[in-house]
């Protein structure tokens, strides 16, 4: 598909599946993937919304690609890097490929937030994840 036949789309996160890992290594996370070659009609981005519930949390990994989070509800702690940061309802984080990081949900709400690669699919991004600190 090229940039010419791509045709503006419009889909409401309801109508598309949930994903997700619930794994000692991994975390235990849910998602809906919005955008992606071979599961919409696009590409050059793949993004979606991530949902943490009460102590949730997306393993520290690393991924060639940058990303960026926006947190849509909920508060959480993102680590980048070695640092950490409490994160809330319209905090942008930006990160760098390859920059180690995870997040966790805190409080009592979940933790929801919108996600973003600028790859073509989310197959194209090959998570290294680390392993939990001591």
């Amino acid at each position: 598909m090229s940039d010419q036949t791509l045709k503006p789309l419009v889909i409401n996160e309801t109508e598309r599946p949930i994903d997700g890992w619930d794994d000692p290594e991994r975390g235990r996370v849910r998602w809906r993937t919005l955008f992606s070659k071979g599961v919409s009609a696009s590409e050059g981005v793949t993004c979606g919304v991530a949902l943490l519930g009460p102590g949730d949390w997306l393993a520290r990994h690393r991924h060639a690609p940058p990303e960026v989070y926006y947190v849509v509800e909920g508060a959480g702690n993102v680590f980048l890097e070695g640092a950490e940061r409490r994160v809330g309802p319209g905090d942008s984080v930006f990160i760098p490929g390859m920059a180690l990081h995870g997040i966790s949900q805190v409080g009592e709400a979940p933790l929801k937030f919108f996600y973003v690669f600028g790859v073509d699919s989310f197959d194209d991004v090959t998570y290294l994840f680390s392993p939990p600190p001591r």
